[in-house]
């Protein structure tokens, strides 16, 4: 038997009251007694009957949903940013509808058509490695729709934008390989027109300047998928491992790029640390469970995704157009291993 929905009208047709009735008990209003709205309630808690949503955003004109869109789920650093979503949306009443881009503009174009087709209220969006026509998200935005950047942010477009202090996570890195004595650092790092990249590459490049050593462009290895794919990883690791001097320490500026860096070493027979030292951004829990534990630089990943998505419902909320807008920089954490 096909699975059918219990509606205002069974609840109706079971108690004899009207349709209106029924409605009016179930938005709790003080047209209704007392007396019916119980023995509506307990009626449609039998049927299980739910709200449908589809009905409901037609006459709010509101679907209470918000749509995300981030490079891969299975990021450690998106699911915890995913979390902290939830954790306001759920609250505020709005369901979130979570999609991949992969790295890829092309499928990051076709989500956000989507979303948008299901008229979702809002968009909380970190843009994929491949992003650089910025078209599809401008369109959109110039129609008034409600887009907030996290963590890699689109300077062009006016909007609320949340993110961690980049520069400085990377620069507290790279000090700390450079305080434990290396000198010889080189950088794997993501696509390099991403927000992110410029940042943690600045404050990378300000270390190394600070204690007096020119950087060299051999040692910055750019990786476009940013660790998706790890055969590119493993490459960029081979070549900096082949250079007729080749570096001491490697800093990885992402969670997949981190990790990856890790299996490309292994796979090379290199030791970390002994062979060759290893730091970089990552908020995986297992870096802890490693026989040698590195430093690595924690995001307040869930902290970024409550900030985000408190933005976005204001803008979504607001009676008003909002002229004014917010870029919060949160600040990450260097954690250091006991020896």
């Amino acid at each position: 038997m096909k699975y059918r929905a219990a509606t205002i009208k069974d609840i109706a047709q079971a108690l004899g009251l009207s349709t209106s009735t029924v409605s009016r008990a179930l938005r709790d209003s003080h047209e209704i007694s007392a007396a019916t709205k119980q023995l509506v309630l307990e009626h449609a808690a039998s049927l299980n009957y739910h709200p449908n949503p589809i009905a409901l955003s037609l006459k709010e004109k509101k679907s209470r949903s918000i749509g995300v869109i981030v490079s891969e789920i299975a990021n450690s650093f998106f699911s915890q940013t995913i979390n902290g979503i939830e954790s306001v949306a759920n609250e505020k009443g709005y369901t979130v509808i979570i999609s991949q881009s992969h790295e890829s503009f092309e499928k990051e174009v076709r989500t956000l058509q989507y979303l948008a087709s299901r008229s979702i209220d809002g968009l909380l969006i970190s843009v994929s490695s491949a992003t650089k026509d910025l078209t599809h998200l401008k369109a959109l935005h110039q129609y008034g729709f409600p887009i907030v950047f996290f963590d890699r942010i689109i300077e062009d477009i006016a909007t609320h934008k949340v993110m961690v202090d980049n520069f400085q996570g990377a620069y507290n890195a790279t000090m700390h390989l450079l305080q434990q004595g290396y000198r010889r650092i080189a950088c794997i790092t993501n696509s390099a027109h991403l927000s992110i990249t410029r940042e943690r590459v600045a404050g990378y490049i300000a270390a190394l300047e600070k204690h007096g050593i020119h950087p060299q462009p051999a040692l910055i290895k750019y990786c476009f998928h940013g660790g998706m794919l790890l055969p590119e990883v493993t490459d960029a690791v081979n070549q900096l491992i082949k250079l007729k001097t080749k570096p001491d320490a490697i800093f990885a500026t992402s969670d997949k790029l981190t990790t990856g860096c890790m299996r490309a070493l292994k796979k090379a027979k290199v030791a970390i640390p002994g062979g060759m030292a290893l730091t970089g951004f990552s908020n995986s829990d297992l870096i802890e469970l490693l026989h040698a534990p590195i430093t690595v630089v924690r995001q307040p990943a869930f902290e970024m995704g409550q900030v985000a998505t408190e933005l976005l419902l204001q803008l979504i909320e607001s009676k008003r157009p909002v002229k004014e807008f917010e870029t919060r920089v949160l600040q990450s954490e260097l954690l250091i291993p006991p020896r």
